[in-house]
C-alpha cells in the first residue's frame, strides 16, 4: 500500500456524553491536518503516483494520480492566462464529469473560489447564484437531461453571442467575463474547457507555484448554496481546513485506503460527492469510480461489478432502485466491503438488504449538513447492526456537539432538543449574508442546525425531526419558504403554504396548499408549468390542492402539521418507519 494522508481508523467514534447531559465531544489524539487541497494532492500523487486516481466509466477516462496531478496544474494554469485570481469566483454547473473534478481542485490549486451550482437549477436560480456570488468565470456542460444549459445562459446573458470569449460584458450578469463549454467546441462568445486544458501545457509547474504562493488553509475556497426557510438560497462558504479535515475523518471512519475504489453516483455538487466523495479518495489514495453523470441504477451496478468496487456512496432511494432492478442478480458485488448512506432517514429494511444482498456488511450511515462540510456524526464499520440501523452513529473527531432546550440549556441524556454542532467543520459563513450568518452561528461558535435530536448514554446520536419544516425529497432538501415565495410570483395566488408528507420511495414529497386571488380560477397543472422551466424539478410540489382560507394560529402563523394530518388522512397515508 502506498503512503496516504491517513489518521487513526475510526478515531473519535464512541466517545459518551459528559455527567449524564447531552453534551458530546469527538477525540482529539490525531492532530487536524494543516493542508490546503493542492497540498493534499500534491503529498498523494508523489506518494503513489502509478496507482489509479479516478475512473469516468462514461467518458472511457483512467487517470493515475501523476497524470491527475498534471492535468490538475495544466487547468490552473489555464484559468490564470485568463486572468482569475486568488479569491475571484468560479461557477460550475454541471452534471459529474471529468472537468468537474478537474475544476474542483484547479480552482483550489490557484486560491479560486469554486461555486458549486446545481444542474437542476433554471434560470431564477443560476441568475441569482451567479448574481450573489460575483462570478467572475463560468464553466458549464452545454446540456444534461432536460436542461439546455447553454440556452438558460444565453437568455440570461443575451450579449454573449457577439462577444470576444473572456470578455463579455451583460447587463444582467455584470461580474461575469468568462464562459466555458465542456468538451472540444464552444458556441460563440464562449470558449471550449480543451482548448483551456491545453492552453496551460506549456508553462512550468514552477510559475504555477509563484501564483498560488500564501494559500493559507484557512482561506475560503467552496461556495454551496442551500436554500434557507426565509428567501432565497444561502452560500455556505467553506474553507480548505473545513472540508480536507471532514474528508479525512468521514474516510477514516469507513477504513478506507489506497487500496479501495469508492464508486461514487453522487453529485459533485455536493458535499457528500465532492468532500466525502472525491476529497475523501485523496485523503486516502484511494481510487475514484464515477458511473456516470447522473445516477442509474444499471450503470452504477455495472461500474461497482466492472471495476471492482470496495466502496459505494448512494442515498437510500438510490439503494432501493438498485435493490429492486430487475438485473441486480447479475452482477458480481462481491468485492463490496463498505460506504455511506446519507442524505435522507434510511429505512431499517434497505440497509438489512444493503448489507446482506450488497456485501456492505462494513456500511455505515452519516450525518451533517452543508454548513459543517458536512459531516458531524456516523456510524463506525463495527458498530453492532442495532445502533447502525437506529441512530447517525457518534461523534466525529474533533467536533463538539450539544442538544438544547428552547432556553439553551443542554438537555439530559435521552431528552429532545436542538442539535448544536462547533468545531473545525463549522463553516466561514453564509457569502456576503452577515445577518443570516449570525442567525445560524451565536457568539460562542455554535452552529444551530435546526434539527431536532437525541443523544443516548453510549453517545449515539438519533435525529428525531427538524425544528425548521425542511422537507427530505430522496436525499435533496426542499425549503418550504423558498418555493412558497417563487409560488407568490405567480399573478394567481394570494396565499399558498408547502409542506411534506409521507412517501414511501422518496422518504417525503411535497404539498402545496393554495389560496387564489379573487376571480382566478388556476389549474393545478397550470401551477406546475409555471414552475417547470423556473425551479429545480424536484422542487416542484408533488400534489397541489386549492383551499379557500388556511389554518393559522390567532397570530397569524401557518399551522403545517394540520395541513400535513388532513393530507395524511386523505390519501390513507402511513408514516415512514426509518433509522
Amino acid at each position: 500500500m502506498g503512503q496516504s494522508v491517513q489518521g487513526q481508523v475510526g478515531a473519535g467514534l464512541g466517545i459518551t456524553p459528559d455527567d449524564g447531559i447531552s453534551h458530546v465531544r469527538g477525540a482529539t489524539e490525531r492532530p487536524l491536518l494543516d493542508l490546503t487541497i493542492p497540498d493534499l494532492l500534491r503529498r498523494t500523487a508523489a506518494a503513489q503516483p502509478a496507482r489509479t486516481a479516478a475512473i469516468f466509466a462514461d467518458q472511457d477516462i483512467v487517470w493515475t494520480y501523476e497524470e491527475f496531478a498534471r492535468k490538475v496544474d495544466e487547468l490552473a494554469t489555464g484559468f490564470a492566462q485568463l486572468g482569475l485570481v486568488r479569491g475571484d469566483r468560479v461557477g460550475m454547473w454541471a452534471p459529474n464529469c471529468a472537468e468537474w473534478l478537474l475544476t474542483q481542485f484547479a480552482t483550489a490549486r490557484l486560491g479560486l473560489i469554486l461555486v458549486n451550482i446545481n444542474p437542476a437549477y433554471r434560470t431564477h436560480e443560476l441568475g441569482y447564484a451567479l448574481t450573489k456570488t460575483g462570478c467572475k468565470a463560468l464553466i458549464l456542460a452545454p446540456a444534461f437531461k432536460s436542461s439546455d444549459y447553454v440556452a438558460m445562459l444565453t437568455e440570461l446573458a443575451p450579449e454573449i453571442a457577439s462577444a470576444a470569449p473572456g470578455a463579455l460584458a451583460a447587463e444582467g450578469l455584470p461580474d461575469l467575463r468568462a464562459v466555458i463549454v465542456t468538451g472540444k467546441t464552444a458556441p460563440a462568445g464562449m470558449l471550449a474547457f480543451d482548448a483551456v486544458l491545453a492552453s496551460g501545457r506549456d508553462v512550468v509547474a514552477a510559475d504555477l507555484d509563484a501564483l498560488a504562493a500564501g494559500l493559507d488553509p484557512h482561506d475560503a475556497i467552496n461556495i454551496q448554496f442551500t436554500s434557507g426557510t426565509t428567501g432565497m438560497p444561502k452560500g455556505a462558504t467553506l474553507t480548505h481546513h473545513n472540508i480536507v479535515n471532514n474528508a479525512a475523518s468521514v474516510t477514516d471512519a469507513i477504513r478506507l485506503t489506497a487500496e479501495d475504489r469508492l464508486c461514487i453516483p453522487v453529485p459533485f455538487y455536493h458535499c457528500f460527492g465532492m468532500v466525502m466523495g472525491t476529497l475523501g479518495c485523496v485523503t486516502k489514495g484511494a481510487t475514484m469510480v464515477i458511473p456516470g453523470p447522473g445516477f442509474e441504477p444499471l450503470v452504477t451496478l455495472e461500474a461497482l461489478s466492472t471495476h471492482r468496487c470496495t466502496a459505494l456512496y448512494a442515498v437510500p432511494t438510490m439503494f432501493v432502485t438498485m435493490l429492486e432492478h430487475p438485473d441486480f442478480a447479475r452482477f458480481d458485488l462481491s468485492t463490496m466491503r463498505t460506504g455511506i448512506m446519507a442524505g435522507a432517514p434510511c429505512p431499517i429494511e434497505v440497509m438489512r438488504q444493503v448489507q446482506a444482498r450488497m456485501h456492505m456488511s462494513e456500511v455505515t450511515i452519516a450525518y451533517g449538513m452543508t454548513e459543517t462540510s458536512p459531516v458531524s456524526f456516523q456510524s463506525a464499520t463495527d458498530d453492532p447492526v442495532e445502533k447502525r440501523v437506529t441512530s447517525v452513529g457518534r461523534i466525529q473527531p474533533h467536533v463538539e456537539v450539544k442538544i438544547v432546550d428552547e432556553a439553551g440549556d443542554p438537555v439530559p441524556v435521552g431528552m429532545q432538543g436542538e442539535l448544536l454542532t462547533r468545531g473545525y467543520c463549522v463553516m466561514k459563513g453564509y457569502w456576503e449574508d452577515p445577518e443570516r450568518t449570525a442567525e445560524a452561528i451565536d457568539a460562542e461558535g455554535w452552529m444551530h442546525t435546526g434539527d431536532l435530536a437525541t443523544l443516548d448514554a453510549e453517545g449515539f446520536c438519533k435525529i428525531t425531526g427538524r425544528v425548521k419544516d425542511m422537507i427530505v425529497r430522496g436525499g435533496e432538501n426542499i425549503y418550504p419558504r423558498e418555493v412558497e415565495e417563487f409560488l407568490y410570483t405567480h399573478p394567481d395566488v394570494s396565499q399558498v403554504q408547502v409542506f411534506g408528507i409521507p412517501d414511501a420511495r422518496y422518504g417525503e414529497r411535497s404539498c402545496a396548499w393554495i389560496v387564489v386571488k379573487p376571480g382566478a380560477s388556476p389549474s393545478a397543472e397550470d401551477i406546475l408549468d409555471f414552475c417547470r422551466e423556473r425551479i429545480a424539478h424536484y422542487k416542484i410540489p408533488a400534489l397541489i390542492r386549492f383551499k379557500s382560507d388556511l389554518p393559522m394560529t390567532v397570530t397569524g402563523k401557518p399551522q403545517k402539521f394540520i395541513m400535513r394530518a388532513e393530507m395524511v388522512a386523505e390519501l390513507g397515508l402511513e408514516e415512514i418507519e426509518t433509522a
